[in-house]
């Protein structure tokens, strides 16, 4: 009885809670330990957290900029399908879907479930097998939710986003009244050179990067923002100002109070700093915290089904991931897609093998759609955009992403050459099915005629028990 399409249900509020709700998750709880490992002290550690908070406000305004000049949603895809053509978009697409995101969910989903369980087994370990179940108990709740409303779902990223804070103002006050109180042992000889190695350093990044990513968020859902022009550039600057002096807080507070053998031998820092300075609340931290990897689950479950919605619409994935349920108005076959990817890699994966896989495929792809925006630049001088910034920020952006990708092949060989063969992997995909569908020879082909009606038959199936139809366009 109604236009069944996405409603604009973000407003400032739900975009500013969607970017703080997407960054401070499960990162800021187990990167600390990856980046001073790969770093070797806690003074050239602080400067890997705030140069990783420099380079991701450079990543948010070229992404708030590309938000206003390409009006679909999509974030990453759609840019680099509007600039740098087809065949790169549907290799990121590729490498999101196999790769990147059901990784990226895992460890968030990992860190839930290793978080919920720490007051009840410790000061032992949680077993595996528990952690694991766990996990995936929180990400299919997320899933449900999904899959239900885009109201609910937002309405969640707002309140967690307030827990989330709430969790980090619980580390950094009791660190901060240490540090006033003169303990500041952690810190002598903070700049240690002997123990730091160049080759790792790229690895530290990616720790700290995971911990910043989900700064593009809002350029998944533009379609579904309130006023984009506006809301995209604002709610990227005051959110990302607000994680980086959080992040940098939290990283003193727990230095403060854990030495670097500490953080290091700690499977869940967070736990530790609470076991050490608040024993009081040594049960309410670890669960605030695993709320807060819930919200980064929200947040990317919801992002990422956008990403498939408009790869559908835009004719480089099956036509049924760009229908909508006929009530909840949810891109209901998108959002179910990545359960079972996410739940191989829960089993089987443990986290930080998980983050050095996946951060090469994420900002080798980040850094193609920082490139598109030079290029599109340089295409369209006559577009206007209500938001621009300056041509050293792209520039200076795209040259380290690809510059950190291409050391990366140095420092952790196994990880970054499975990512690498994971992207590759999909140009056979590309011009045997992508490409060649959309030549007029090969639809004139036997092969076409023949999975043609199979496809079809297949996908009005599917559509009748998932209650879901085409978006109807709508001009707003």
């Amino acid at each position: 009885e109604e236009a069944v399409f996405l409603r604009k249900k973000i407003t400032l509020l739900r975009a500013f809670s969607l970017l703080i709700g997407s960054m401070v998750g499960s990162g800021i709880f187990i990167s600390p330990k990856g980046v001073l490992k790969n770093s070797g002290s806690v003074g050239f550690s602080l400067v890997v957290w705030f140069a990783c908070g420099i380079l991701s406000m450079f990543g948010a305004l070229c992404y708030a900029e590309l938000g206003t000049r390409i009006t679909k949603s999509g974030g990453h895809y759609i840019y680099i399908l509007e600039t740098l053509g087809p065949l790169p978009s549907f290799l990121f697409l590729w490498a999101e879907f196999f790769a990147i995101r059901p990784a990226n969910s895992a460890v968030v989903s990992l860190a839930f479930g290793r978080y919920m369980l720490e007051p009840f087994f410790a000061p032992c370990a949680a077993p595996v097998t528990a952690v694991k179940l766990v996990s995936l108990l929180g990400y299919y709740m997320v899933l449900t939710l999904n899959s239900w409303s885009v109201t609910w779902s937002a309405r969640l990223q707002t309140a967690l986003s307030i827990v989330k804070l709430l969790a980090l103002a619980l580390i950094i006050v009791p660190g901060m009244m240490l540090l006033a109180q003169g303990h500041t042992e952690n810190f002598q000889d903070a700049f240690n050179r002997q123990l730091l190695v160049l080759d790792k350093l790229p690895l530290a990044f990616y720790a700290g990067m995971f911990a910043y990513s989900g700064w593009f968020q809002t350029s998944f859902v533009r379609e579904e923002l309130v006023r984009p022009e506006r809301n995209i550039p604002l709610a990227v600057i005051v959110s990302v100002i607000t994680v980086i002096v959080g992040y940098m807080l939290t990283n003193v507070s727990y230095y403060t109070v854990l030495g670097t053998q500490d953080v290091l031998a700690s499977p869940a820092v967070a736990v530790s700093f609470v076991q050490r300075a608040f024993k009081s609340l040594i049960s309410v931290v670890p669960v605030l915290v695993a709320l807060s990897c819930f919200g980064t689950m929200n947040g990317g479950i919801f992002t990422f089904s956008r990403t498939l919605f408009v790869a559908s619409r835009e004719g480089q994935w099956p036509p049924l991931f760009s229908m909508i349920h006929i009530r909840r108005h949810t891109p209901l076959p998108a959002v179910m897609l990545m359960f079972p990817l996410v739940t191989a890699m829960v089993c089987i994966g443990d986290i930080y093998h998980l983050m050095n896989f996946f951060s090469f495929s994420r900002w080798l792809f980040i850094g193609l759609a920082t490139l598109g925006l030079i290029v599109h630049r340089h295409r369209h001088p006559e577009l206007h955009s209500p938001f621009k910034v300056p041509l050293f920020i792209p520039v200076s952006f795209t040259i380290i992403c690809l510059f950190t990708v291409a050391m990366s092949f140095y420092s952790d060989p196994v990880n970054i050459s499975i990512g690498c063969t994971m992207v590759l992997s999909g140009f056979p995909v590309y011009y045997l099915i992508i490409h060649r569908r959309m030549s007029n020879h090969f639809l004139q082909t036997k092969l076409s005629s023949f999975f043609s009606p199979l496809s079809d038959y297949l996908t009005h199936k599917l559509q009748l028990l998932l209650e879901v139809v085409q978006q109807e366009i709508k001009t707003y």
